[in-house]
């Protein structure tokens, strides 16, 4: 996928210099950490939750025996890594011919393009798809077009309220469920979902994607642990983009009061594309100075026709410095952003080596008794 996109029109292998993306995933992260190194993104690869198939098939074949047995009227298939994992269980338990018989008469609903062709490959074949692409507007289409009384199966994905399948206990004679694969959360020494909470709370990351919603609320779970919860929705508030796949995995985003952006297509690729158009076009941020333009993206400035790369500190100040554009930024505002101290000596040495990095005299400009500024 990633040689693909890279051919795409407008790829550049500069396109997110200075940016620093955490990565949330963990199926499929490869591709996603690839596609996004490629155009020059630092990227933290943190999954908050690991899929893993069941700890035994036992439940997964007694499941597919009901399943068989009741010949069910629908079948709601949800994704295609769990059609697949689904159908070769079945097949190891010598139930894979009597599986695809059981299901040869069925209405099968796909909840997307993948869950369809997980479908297909198997050999069967679906009478429509989920408006939305979700789960729950599978159900809807199931409550709205087939008579009640009917036996439904599912397929999990994971993931599901358990009021959507109460929706169709409701309606319906029988519902089964097969749950081919699972979400755990990640082993507890594994300090990188903390690492990235961290660096997304001090001005260390600048976007954060997800591709699932129970990836986003075990990140709000830690968080909580850490006492880092309000820091972090207000980093995603701000400074910190929260990019999701499509309108599911955004929900607990929004509902956390966050504005995630999410792509048209609900694809990896398209993904990717919107987080490289959204950064260089909302989150560089340029200004014309009397000593030439300047332009922060990232961790990166370009500045007389250089590109230094800053420290956390360094940057913190300079982004300060530079959304003020111009005006005064008071020192015990700047100071009270460094890490571990609000001392404004430390402040003066911070400012003193952010001058030498940049190495343009006189384009921090001291306002006496107030603070600083950019020489406009």
């Amino acid at each position: 996928m990633s040689d693909l996109l890279d051919c795409a029109p407008g790829f550049r292998a500069d396109q997110l210099a200075g940016f620093r993306i955490g990565v949330t995933s963990d199926r499929r992260s490869a591709d996603l950490i690839d596609a996004l190194a490629r155009r020059g993104a630092t990227v933290i690869h943190a999954p908050t939750l690991r899929m893993t198939n069941a700890l035994s098939d036992d439940p997964v074949i007694a499941d597919t025996r009901a399943i068989v047995e009741a010949r069910p009227d629908v079948l709601l298939a949800t994704t295609a890594y769990g059609v697949r994992r689904w159908f070769e269980v079945a097949d190891a338990a010598g139930l894979g011919e009597d599986l695809l018989d059981a299901l040869s008469d069925t209405a099968i609903l796909v909840r997307g393009p993948k869950a369809r062709g997980g479908i297909r490959a198997a050999g069967l074949n679906d009478v429509g798809m989920s408006a939305q692409e979700t789960t729950e507007s599978l159900i809807d289409e199931v409550l709205a077009n087939y008579p009640a009384g009917l036996t439904v199966a599912v397929q999990l994905h994971g993931f599901l309220e358990p009021s959507q399948l109460e929706r169709l206990d409701a309606s319906h004679a029988r519902v089964l469920t097969v749950a081919p694969y699972r979400w755990v959360e990640i082993d507890e020494s594994d300090d990188r979902v903390e690492r990235l909470i961290e660096s997304a709370c001090t001005g260390g990351l600048d976007a954060i994607t997800f591709t699932s919603a129970p990836a986003v609320h075990a990140l709000f779970g830690a968080a909580e642990a850490m006492g880092r919860y309000d820091d972090l929705v207000d980093a995603m508030c701000g400074p910190v983009v929260a990019a999701a796949v499509g309108p599911v995995t955004a929900l607990p985003l929004v509902a956390a009061g966050i504005e995630p952006i999410q792509p048209d297509r609900y694809r990896m690729g398209a993904l990717i594309r919107l987080v490289c158009e959204h950064l260089e076009t909302d989150r560089v941020v340029r200004l014309e100075t009397r000593h030439g333009p300047l332009a922060l993206r990232g961790s990166i400035v370009d500045v007389a026709d250089r590109r230094v790369s800053l420290a956390p500190v360094a940057l913190m100040i300079l982004r300060a410095l530079v959304q003020a554009r111009g005006s005064v930024v008071a020192r015990d505002r700047l100071a009270s952003g460094l890490p571990g101290t609000n001392d404004e000596h430390a402040l003066e040495v911070a400012l003193s080596r952010l001058r030498q990095t940049l190495g343009v005299p006189g384009l921090i400009a001291t306002v006496v008794k107030r603070g600083y500024r950019i020489d406009v």
